[in-house]
């Protein structure tokens, strides 16, 4: 009783911090938890008018359809090189950028700064792709306009299957990267002042400051950071995808997400849709897990 008593207590005490949490847990209580009684239609031979119980059950066919077929190791290979090539180019320039506002000693270029670095989060990939449009198209696009003054022949950027690939990730990086620093700025933000103080003291220059106190001390939110961005590897960005790539760069282009919609959703194959999403879900669970051990096991920082 006195336990109960004493989390009672606890609970009205922080009631505003819970009532905080009400409306994350609902939302996830819906979109989250409820659908995966749905789940079980990678299992079945799902017709919308049967319903979900009602649908034969096929076993793991749909998992074979998608293993089995001829684009697989494609869309593995293409999906994870996406994934890695964003996870190596975004993270740390988002934490280079949130170093630089950091250690800015002009707070008003610094908030500028930022606020631009910020803004690209907020437009979407249809406005993105116009953007692209408008520095890389063969045409008359801006880089080319360039390089068509400098005496060299135009690249058609969007459809050439060895730029395409680094289109993808760059642009993801310059979408992301203001976003993506807010919580290394927040970490930063946390650091004893004292421990830059003392370094000023003993005379250490700016790049020392940052390589032995800044970057080891926000290590755990980099760590975290890094180990969720694994839970999702094989979310390459669909949204992105979709808007940029074309028959030209399939070959380059075609992730599990695209392929996923055209094979799945277009042709009502939604037992094999939902079978991708649990494989998916497998896999990142698996990498998270591992992941989080090696870490572990090297360093004192982890995510449980």
């Amino acid at each position: 009783m006195r336990a109960d008593n004493r989390l009672g207590r606890e609970i009205k005490r922080h009631s505003s911090v819970y009532a905080l949490l009400v409306l994350p847990l609902i939302y996830y209580i819906i979109f989250r938890y409820v659908p995966i009684w749905n789940g079980q239609i990678a299992f079945r031979d799902f017709m919308p008018l049967e319903g979900v119980v009602g649908s034969k059950w096929i076993g793991f066919r749909h998992f074979q359809t998608f293993f089995n077929s001829f684009y697989f190791w494609e869309l593995i290979r293409n999906t994870l090189f996406y994934s890695f090539g964003k996870l190596l180019i975004s993270v740390p320039t988002a934490i280079l950028l949130a170093v630089t506002i950091y250690e800015c000693i002009r707070p008003r270029l610094a908030r500028i700064v930022q606020t631009l670095a910020y803004l690209p989060h907020f437009l979407s990939w249809v406005i993105m792709y116009g953007i692209l449009l408008v520095l890389l198209a063969p045409g008359d696009g801006i880089v080319n306009d360039i390089i068509k003054a400098g005496g060299g022949e135009p690249i058609a950027f969007m459809v050439n299957t060895k730029t395409f690939p680094w289109i993808v990730i760059f642009s993801d990086a310059w979408k992301e990267m203001g976003w993506s620093a807010i919580i290394f700025i927040a970490a930063l933000i946390g650091i004893d002042p004292s421990l830059f103080e003392a370094a000023v003291v003993e005379g250490v220059s700016a790049p020392q400051r940052v390589w032995y106190i800044t970057l080891p001390s926000i290590r755990p939110v980099i760590v975290m950071v890094v180990l969720l961005r694994l839970g999702t590897i094989l979310d390459a960005g669909f949204n992105q995808m979709f808007m940029l790539y074309s028959v030209p760069v399939y070959s380059v282009a075609d992730i599990i997400d695209t392929w996923v919609y055209r094979q799945g959703l277009l042709e009502f194959q939604f037992g094999l849709a939902t079978a991708v999403g649990i494989f998916k879900g497998v896999i990142g669970l698996l990498l998270i897990t591992v992941s989080n051990w090696m870490v572990r096991k090297v360093s004192d920082s982890s995510l449980f």
